[in-house]
């Protein structure tokens, strides 16, 4: 087992943000300038699942609305007011609300209509041969044998 060099316990808050925010293609990046994902399980060199401290600014979202073909997924409210987006309807979320996604399963996505911050945990497992489904965009992601997620429109030509 690999022993991270890093602290065992550290404030969340404390983990750097990604310097990147987000590894969609446009014209789905820019949409993701409200948020900021700290990536916690990278820092303690998780390999098995991942789990991001989310901030979302008014009118930001989390992802595009997604599901996966392989990875579980979960969320956790820690601060706001954030509404849960399904293909099948919305709901308001508060502090200390959960919601979990079975791979397969419903679309989803949080956004913020608040008018102050929402901050989340995001938790999913790292399935390799995970594919990402995106019902109201033209775009499909799937994960390479390396790790990193490779997008193409929803007729397979690449972006």
């Amino acid at each position: 087992m690999r022993e991270s060099k890093r602290s065992l316990a550290i404030a969340a808050a404390e983990v750097p943000p990604r310097t990147k925010p987000s590894n969609d293609p446009e014209p789905f990046f820019s949409r993701m300038a409200r948020r900021e994902k700290r990536p916690l399980g990278d820092f303690f060199g998780l390999e098995n699942f991942g789990v991001n401290l989310t901030t979302i600014e008014p009118g930001g979202e989390t992802a595009l609305m997604h599901s996966h073909s392989k990875q579980d997924e979960m969320i956790y409210i820690v601060q706001g007011n954030p509404t849960l987006v399904t293909e099948s309807g919305e709901t308001t979320l508060t502090p200390g609300m959960c919601a979990g996604f079975r791979a397969g399963s419903v679309a989803h996505h949080v956004v913020n209509r608040s008018d102050r911050q929402a901050v989340l945990l995001e938790i999913g497992d790292r399935v390799k041969g995970d594919e990402a489904n995106y019902p109201r965009d033209d775009l499909r992601a799937v994960m390479g044998e390396d790790g990193i997620w490779q997008f193409v429109h929803k007729d397979g030509t690449p972006y």
